[in-house]
């Protein structure tokens, strides 16, 4: 799995294409000549850039539910709704369709904000909603997430 950090701030230009930063396109170079794949996110009003390589490794598993249970089929037709194949321009543009740009609400400023081997592209106004919470139902967030792992006996937080 790409390990992608950063969150960058960008302009997408009037025929929806984003220019991607240069500290991002460094972190994708393994992967920068094969398509990626751009999809609506199944928690959030953004969209998730996957690297090809990435993309294989989430439809391999979904490629494990057998279809002829209704709920499996379900979630397979919800999950790849909208998706498409994306190629880099020659100016390392990512173009993104009308319809996910009115799925995700993306004005001309974006976030593109990159972790766990995808990039979410947001509005920047969702993405700074999203991620403006109170200190203190973070940590409670962090302590129900994180709180159950048990560290080494050597390590201390």
């Amino acid at each position: 799995m790409l390990n992608l950090i950063g969150v960058y701030e960008c302009k997408m230009d009037a025929k929806g294409r984003i220019s991607l930063p240069a500290a991002l396109k460094k972190q994708l170079a393994p992967g920068m000549d094969d398509a990626f794949v751009l999809k609506r996110s199944v928690f959030s009003r953004c969209l998730e850039l996957y690297p090809m390589q990435e993309w294989n490794e989430v439809m391999g598993k979904v490629n494990t539910l057998n279809r002829f249970v209704k709920k499996n089929n379900d979630f397979i037709r919800l999950f790849t709704a909208g998706v498409k194949l994306i190629e880099l321009d020659g100016a390392t543009r990512i173009g993104i369709s009308p319809d996910l740009k009115s799925f995700a609400n993306l004005s001309r400023e974006v976030v593109l904000s990159a972790h766990n081997g995808i990039v979410e592209v947001w509005d920047k106004l969702a993405y700074e909603d999203a991620v403006n919470v109170d200190g203190d139902d973070f940590g409670l967030l962090a302590e129900e997430v994180m709180g159950g792992k048990n560290p080494s006996q050597n390590e201390l937080s």
